[in-house]
């Protein structure tokens, strides 16, 4: 399945997309693509619900993030091998792990702020692992059980806030609107191998990414697993798995957005995204 929340920011209402691409509202079985929603049962529930029964949704609504009420979002940096090169940095021994605030989390399409005093604001393609049931120490050959399914998130960064600043990452990855996500969740069953999905972006029509979830260093599995050693994963929780070659910031000389600049971006079998990146006054 491909669950979704279409509305305005604040009254999106739970939906799915139909085999031939129509939306179908979902307000009268759940509450929500969020916490219970997401769990095994649950989703086998909305699993066997024929699509054409469900009401149709006209026009062409505004798609929230797809899924609500995410606790943590978990990001992995350094994560693909021909990533860390481009960057100078050598692949780490272990996952490293920040956090996005989940203040940063929008829709798909919606505009992106470049936050005030930001001169680096850079692009980063990744693919988002949603957490369906509650994860604590569970084993690698179990994680997938953990997981409601998948999608596109685009882990947008401010560089010099990241790195040229005092403290950790998070500042630099934090910002309103740094979180696109979706434009749906699209349920493990529709994903034969996570660790081969190719993805993209492009930057004013350009190609920047063109990568693939092949080169992970630390696959899905092993990250649900890894994570789960230290701290709960709860239903809604987002793990953003790190990005391929391309980003801004690794070219000669370094490339960052500004005002105007238009960034589409996708997975394959996960749908796509288009943001126009506009100053945060």
């Amino acid at each position: 399945m491909k669950l979704l929340r279409y509305g305005e920011v604040g009254s999106e209402k739970p939906g799915l997309l139909d085999a031939d691409g129509t939306i179908r509202d979902l307000s009268a079985h759940v509450a929500d693509i969020a916490g219970t929603t997401l769990h095994p049962a649950s989703l086998e529930m909305l699993s066997n619900l024929d699509p054409k029964s469900l009401p149709a949704v006209s026009g062409k609504p505004r798609l929230g993030a797809c899924v609500a009420g995410t606790g943590k979002f978990i990001c992995i940096g350094l994560n693909y091998s021909d990533h860390a090169a481009e960057t100078g940095a050598t692949v780490p021994p272990e996952p490293i792990i920040f956090m996005k605030a989940s203040s940063a989390i929008v829709g798909p399409d919606d505009d992106v702020l470049i936050p005030r005093g930001s001169e680096k604001t850079d692009w980063e393609v990744e693919l988002a692992v949603v957490i369906g049931k509650t994860a604590k120490y569970v084993s690698e050959d179990d994680a997938l059980d953990y997981v409601a399914g998948y999608a596109v998130a685009h882990d947008v960064s401010e560089r010099a806030f990241q790195a040229e600043r005092q403290g950790q990452w998070t500042k630099g990855k934090s910002c309103d609107t740094f979180g696109p996500t979706g434009p749906w969740l699209v349920t493990k069953d529709e994903v034969a191998d996570p660790q081969n999905l190719k993805m993209w972006l492009t930057v004013n029509g350009k190609t920047m990414q063109n990568g693939s979830t092949k080169t992970m260093v630390y696959g899905v599995k092993y990250l649900v697993s890894y994570l789960s050693q230290f701290m709960s994963l709860h239903p809604g929780d987002i793990i953003s798995t790190g990005t391929p070659p391309g980003v801004g910031l690794g070219m000669k000389p370094p490339v960052f957005l500004k005002a105007g600049d238009v960034v589409e971006l996708g997975i394959e079998g996960l749908g796509q995204q288009k943001q126009t990146f506009k100053a945060d006054v």
